[in-house]
């Protein structure tokens, strides 16, 4: 397949980390501060940080309505963390301003597992990537609490769902940018942007 050129957003968190996971799996990549710079990309990964932060920033760089224009067209996506809750439909803790773009059918409570002192790394079972055991790392993670139908869940802390792809997008609660382990990142380019790991 032509490789699709990955936009990451660059407004906040692990922008460098996620560009070099993308380039290691062969695909272009650029940095998405400018509502320009998303009419040249194929795809979008939106990283971690801190999502009223992110919301905000969105808001101050002109960003937040040519973003749901391209989500509205299809754009695919891979969010990790606070991305992931940028992207979800409803946000139960969240500031009255904060974005919840609404591209995930999901509901998640910001910081679901604690705060900054109470981060933790676990192994989780990923049977699209196989074996062995995905090393997570959860900083101040969200905490899926429900899953519409218009989404999958393909891995669990549990019984919370951690990871889940809908249609052509790859939702984390976790930072696999910082794990070293880029089969994610793989999974996302061979088999989510082609449509066969869709829900």
């Amino acid at each position: 397949m032509n490789r699709p050129l990955i936009g990451v957003l660059a407004l906040q968190g692990d922008v460098r980390e996620h560009r070099a996971a993308f380039e290691r799996c062969g695909c272009p990549t650029i940095s998405v501060r400018l509502p320009e710079e998303l009419d040249r990309i194929d795809a979008l990964a939106l990283p971690g940080g801190e999502s009223t932060t992110i919301s905000r920033l969105l808001r101050v760089f002109a960003m937040e309505e040519p973003l749901r224009r391209r989500l509205e067209r299809g754009l695919p996506t891979f969010s990790t963390c606070a991305g992931m809750i940028v992207l979800g439909k409803e946000i139960l803790d969240g500031r009255p301003d904060q974005l919840a773009l609404g591209a995930l059918d999901v509901s998640l409570r910001r910081n679901g597992y604690g705060r900054q002192v109470e981060s933790f790394e676990a192994d989780i079972d990923i049977p699209d990537v196989g074996p062995p055991h995905f090393r997570g790392v959860f900083i101040r993670a969200p905490r899926v609490l429900s899953v519409g139908d218009g989404a999958r869940v393909i891995a669990r802390l549990g019984d919370d769902p951690v990871a889940l792809v809908q249609g052509p997008h790859l939702a984390l609660a976790f930072h696999p940018e910082l794990s070293g382990d880029d089969r994610l990142h793989h999974l996302y380019v061979e088999r989510v942007l082609s449509g066969s790991l869709a829900a």
